[in-house]
């Protein structure tokens, strides 16, 4: 009987809880995410009327070289990061944003660690998963091979040379690439090549080369109203 008793003051404890202590964050937010007994932080941006709906896209991206760190913070400044906060409606959806240790890039621990925060990210809020999308620029545009090369749950296992093995395991896949025709910092023919690769088995691709541009062609991409509606337009099926 006197654990009874004491249980009644718990709930009415419980019941009085304001509403506004049980109101979602919105913005850019902090988290960690542990893989192998390290922790990693990371942001995720969670849209002002996350609220109002049910089920939400989600973002993964992978920053450049020059955001390496464990701040978790640096890898929001450049590409999506402030397309966001200029025009946050031209991006509803969640997005992941994780952060490469110094001299480290996208492969091995932190790719791992980059799939780990979007599953957790995926367990938190409402999600729509059928609609995940994998974006990065510099290093982070070529780290977003990694995960489809990788990781079989995402696709199967094949063996032979990694271009046209990537090709046809990503057959299937809704890609754009965009590169920059005057590129000094990563070769145009390292975006020319694989585009070929998967043009050559019939893949739902587009390649974009911007003409007289040099590395950062990432502003123009997100900034552009054609890329994001082609990109929401996407869904697994």
């Amino acid at each position: 009987m006197r654990e009874r008793r004491l249980a009644y003051p718990t709930l009415l404890l419980l019941l009085a809880v304001p509403v506004s202590a049980q109101r979602v964050e919105t913005g850019f937010l902090d988290r960690t995410v542990t893989v192998a007994g390290q922790s990693y932080r990371y942001q995720v941006y969670v849209p002002a009327d996350y609220p109002t709906k049910a089920g939400w896209p989600v973002i993964l991206f992978l920053h450049g070289a020059g955001e390496r760190g464990t701040d978790g913070l640096l890898q929001t400044t450049p590409g999506l990061g402030p397309a966001i906060r200029r025009e946050p409606r031209h991006f509803p959806a969640i997005v992941v944003f994780p952060q490469v240790p110094p001299d480290s890039q996208w492969v091995g621990a932190p790719a791992e660690m980059a799939l780990a925060a979007l599953r957790q990210t995926m367990s938190e809020f409402h999600v729509e998963p059928n609609r995940v999308y994998l974006t990065g620029l510099s290093m982070g545009g070529h780290g977003t091979w990694y995960p489809a090369y990788r990781h079989p749950e995402l696709v199967p296992a094949e063996s032979g040379a990694a271009v046209p093995a990537l090709a046809r395991r990503l057959a299937k896949t809704p890609i754009w690439i965009f590169h920059g025709e005057m590129d000094a910092v990563v070769p145009v023919t390292g975006s020319r090549e694989p585009a070929g690769a998967l043009k050559a088995v019939s893949t739902d691709v587009r390649y974009t080369e911007y003409l007289g541009l040099n590395h950062n062609s990432w502003d123009a991409v997100y900034a552009s109203d054609e890329f994001t509606q082609w990109l929401f337009a996407q869904k697994r099926r």
